[in-house]
């Protein structure tokens, strides 16, 4: 007998949760007209910007033939080594079956946290799934691995044929997700249909195409619980709005720092709380800080350039801190895309004789884009000359492309796992501030991207003949201030090794190198007090980038704290502190400021 004094579980009984079901199919039938809604207003993606050109799969395919005319054996080999794997799993399977039990074979597949749900193991239906999955999976990479081609072509080759294997996982498909069938059982179908929901949601905010939603966009308001370390507004044009920190100590060091984050995203990233926030433990450390706040470009902006960023972003806002705290020289940080412009500013700055900068600081920095990385595989003329088309005829790149190109180097963690969250188990994205982050994008001033796509990304013109901006042509080798430089060891979009080889070529005599641990975000944002994330120092930079990991001195923790000591020598004496602005500079408005808002102001 039931609490209630029923004599069962009417939880489980049929009739009871059939009002429900009904429910349910009557939601998913009002659900399904909004669905058709959303896709009939889809935005058009050039075909361009959806894969790499047919030919590099022409390619890969000729390289297969040749290999099965002129090498049969090996391709039999492999044929072989398949089919004999697949034939005796599914052997293995039958006599588990035929036994009586309801049990799964024996599992000598690899641990993949995708699988996580103890079903995969024990459950006869799911296991057999699962290891098929990871044989086919196996198949593919040994394919691959043996096709003769180019190295940039193979390496292509290998990240998306590495997408369609991640994107076929059973995982990602609810007939054959264990966690999303028993969630959809336990509740009446009722986390399909909030499933659906969530899936409309994210494609009525997305002009109908279906980018999932990584956080809880309802949990954050930028300048409320984000971005909240107090500063005021004391300059702005049209590129950038200046930001001056409100100072913790009476006591600061006489040269200011100015920092640059990359337009790509928004600086908040810096700032996203007080305890994770660099913006605010720089302020504490007893330095004058200012921060750029880039505006989020819109057609209008069609004809920016790189000589824009320098000319009126890093030289204005150089100038600018110069004048309000009166001092000749100020310390710079430039991060990704900021830290590569900040470089050719300084190119620009000594060709002019303008002695501004007295230590640059780089984060996560690509000037040598001899070894593009990951990202590479999307800076081929396929992809550059879909996005030049696309910017010719819009004015300016879309968040969405770029998002998209991000999310889909970390598929599995930016796109699959969050949608099967989201679409098959109804759950509500997570109130997580990185991620929030993440989906608080910017667009690209159409000329600029170009520009630095190729210029910078195929031509590498700043680590060879030079890379004309600003009236001058830019080359590494005139970076010649104090240097310290921050790669991340597991960074996706700026490889360590590349950032390395770029700062061995600028002329610098006084030159710094940390390795932190993590990536691109993570291994930045890397508060002292969470003791994560080790990293590396080695004074030795004439060597390779892999002999000079070998000799590296590890130290446990974050980065922070010896790059603070580095830039207190670089920062002359302490003197009062000073409030933001100045009498021709007074206050505009508070941190965080406009520009940083979703929209454009």
């Amino acid at each position: 007998m039931t609490s209630d004094g029923s004599t069962k579980d009417e939880s489980r009984d049929p009739s009871a949760a059939l009002p429900k079901l009904e429910e349910n199919m009557a939601r998913i039938q009002e659900l399904t007209q909004r669905l058709v809604g959303a896709m009939s207003n889809k935005r058009s993606v050039p075909q361009d910007l959806q894969g790499p050109a047919p030919d590099l799969y022409a390619k890969a395919s000729t390289s297969y033939m040749h290999d099965l005319v002129n090498n049969p054996s090996k391709i039999i080999e492999q044929q072989v080594g398949y089919w004999g794997k697949t034939l005796q799993h599914f052997v293995d399977a039958q006599q588990a079956l035929a036994s009586g039990k309801l049990a799964a074979p024996e599992d000598h597949t690899a641990t993949d946290k995708r699988f996580k749900n103890p079903l995969w193991q024990s459950h006869p239906y799911f296991n057999f799934l699962k290891q098929q999955y990871m044989l086919n999976a196996e198949a593919v990479d040994k394919t691959v691995a043996g096709l003769d081609l180019d190295p940039a072509e193979k390496r292509r080759m290998e990240y998306f044929s590495n997408q369609i294997v991640d994107m076929l996982s059973p995982t990602n498909f609810l007939a054959t997700n264990p966690d999303a069938l028993t969630k959809a059982v336990e509740t009446e179908g009722e986390s399909l249909v909030r499933g659906l929901e969530n899936m409309i949601h994210d494609m009525e905010a997305n002009d109908g195409e279906l980018v999932v939603s990584l956080a809880d966009e309802t949990a954050f308001t930028v300048g409320k619980n984000l971005a909240t370390t107090p500063g005021e507004v004391v300059f702005r044009n049209h590129m950038f709005e200046l930001i001056q920190y409100t100072p913790s100590t009476e006591k600061v060091h006489e040269t200011p720092l100015i920092v640059f984050p990359p337009w790509i995203n928004k600086f908040y990233i810096l700032d996203l709380k007080e305890q994770n926030s660099l913006i605010k433990w720089i302020v504490d450390q007893g330095f004058t800080l200012f921060v750029v706040s880039w505006v989020n470009p819109d057609a209008t902006y069609r004809d920016i350039a790189m000589t824009d960023y320098v000319e009126d972003g890093y030289l204005t806002a150089i100038e600018t801190v110069r004048d309000i705290c009166g001092v000749k020289q100020v310390n710079a940080v430039g991060y990704c895309i900021a830290g590569t412009t900040l470089s050719m500013s300084l190119a620009v700055m000594k060709a002019r004789g303008l002695d501004y900068v007295k230590s640059a600081t780089l984060f996560t920095t690509l000037t040598d884009f001899s070894d593009r990385g990951e990202v590479g595989v999307f800076l081929d003329d396929d992809f550059v000359d879909g996005i030049e088309a696309e910017v010719n005829e819009a004015g300016f790149l879309d968040k969405f492309y770029m998002s998209r190109t991000f999310s889909y180097l970390r598929s599995n963690d930016l796109i699959y796992q969050p949608a099967i969250r989201s679409y098959m188990m109804g759950e509500a994205p997570p109130a997580f501030d990185l991620l929030y982050w993440n989906g608080d994008g910017t667009n690209l001033p159409g000329k600029m991207a170009v520009q630095y796509l190729r210029g910078l990304c195929q031509d590498d013109k700043f680590a060879t003949d030079g890379f004309d901006v600003a009236g001058i042509k830019a080359q590494i080798g005139d970076v010649d201030v104090p240097l310290c430089a921050i790669a991340c060891e597991s960074d996706h979009i700026a490889a360590w090794k590349s950032s390395y080889r770029g700062v061995q070529k600028m002329g610098s005599k006084d030159k710094t190198f940390i390795l932190s641990g993590s990536g691109h975000i993570a291994g930045i944002v890397n508060p002292p007090a969470k003791k994560k994330y080790g990293h590396w120092t080695n004074t030795d930079l004439s060597l390779s980038p892999e002999d000079w990991q070998a000799g590296a001195q590890a130290h446990e923790g974050s980065w922070w704290p010896m790059w603070g000591k580095w830039l207190a020598k670089k920062s002359g004496k302490k003197i009062a502190a000073r409030a933001p602005g100045s009498e021709s500079y007074p206050s505009i408005s508070p941190a965080p400021g406009r520009y940083v808002l979703r929209e454009k102001a």
